[in-house]
């Protein structure tokens, strides 16, 4: 069988594409590796009618059965390669089976690092965020801490000081932090401490603080990360001749959302964009009306 479409990846902006191109009669098939970072948040609280935040994991549910009952078929598993054949995309997936489609969208998105605390998933998108823009509002006039390496950090705990007078850094992995970076940090009176976190602490999904490795304990009910390293995930479409941009972030058309191959797409956070929600949803939907029409172009 040949499929209308491929798309690789079934998070915000993978599954937003496979509802418009659903509805618009096509045989489409959603490859997933259900390992995405919607995965992990348990509230988005900066998206049109959720108000009191919404969970990654539920979006994900709702968005697949509508998807469904449009006739979309799901594969869960990991794409290991993808070949450009006789104008078809063969994919070939982790058990050696092969998936082909005459287009593809390739809707990957990016993995944040994470410090490794067990603990800390259940606090994420409700006491321990890792986007300023998403959830700087979460944290206003509040006391929190930024778990952060060097001076992505500190930029982060600079970022967070339009929100907040209370910011402590705990440079976590001993990173250097630029001079600049230090002048501004105290003159913003952000407390500042180079030490290993030896502990996490937190109540179901309650932030409660963290022990360092020196015997210090702060209590917090807040948090951010910012580890800096997150993994862009750009490896497929590099390896098909798309251009990347210099952060590994796929670049695309500004108006169909395709990339500099013919007949190859991508939408969501794997794009050179401001990663939130709200966008992935909105390019999934323009890639897929572009994908649409060149289907009709062959007809």
């Amino acid at each position: 069988m040949i499929y209308d479409c491929v798309i690789v990846g079934g998070g915000i902006a993978g599954l937003q594409a496979a509802i418009q191109l659903g509805r618009y009669q096509h045989k489409i098939v959603v490859i997933d590796s259900n390992n995405g970072r919607s995965n992990f948040c348990l509230a988005y609280h900066n998206i049109l009618g959720w108000p009191n935040g919404v969970s990654g994991g539920f979006i994900r549910r709702v968005g697949r059965d509508q998807a469904e009952d449009l006739g979309v078929e799901f594969v869960q598993n990991k794409v290991m390669s993808i070949e450009n054949q006789e104008n078809n995309f063969v994919c070939t997936i982790k058990d050696g089976k092969e998936i082909v489609g005459k287009r593809l969208l390739l809707a990957t998105g990016i993995m944040d690092r994470l410090p490794s605390f067990p603990e800390i998933y259940p606090c994420l998108g409700v006491s321990v965020f890792v986007c300023p823009d998403c959830d700087g509002y979460e944290v206003k006039n509040e006391k929190t801490v930024v778990i952060g390496s060097g001076d992505v950090g500190a930029n982060m705990a600079l970022t967070l000081s339009y929100w907040t007078n209370e910011i402590m850094y705990i440079n976590h992995e001993k990173r250097e932090v630029s001079e600049q970076n230090q002048i501004e940090l105290r003159s913003k009176n952000i407390i500042y401490h180079e030490e290993i976190i030896d502990k996490f602490m937190a109540k179901g999904s309650q932030f409660k603080g963290v022990v360092l490795k020196d015997g210090t304990k702060i209590e917090c009910e807040y948090a951010f990360v910012a580890l800096g390293g997150n993994e862009v995930r750009s490896q497929l479409a590099s390896k098909l001749g798309v251009e990347l941009h210099e952060n590994k972030h796929i670049l695309t058309d500004s108006r169909t959302k395709m990339t500099n191959i013919k007949h190859v797409w991508a939408a969501g956070d794997v794009v050179a964009h401001s990663e939130q929600v709200t966008i992935a949803m909105g390019e999934g939907s323009q890639a897929a009306i572009w994908i649409h029409k060149s289907l009709l172009s062959d007809e």
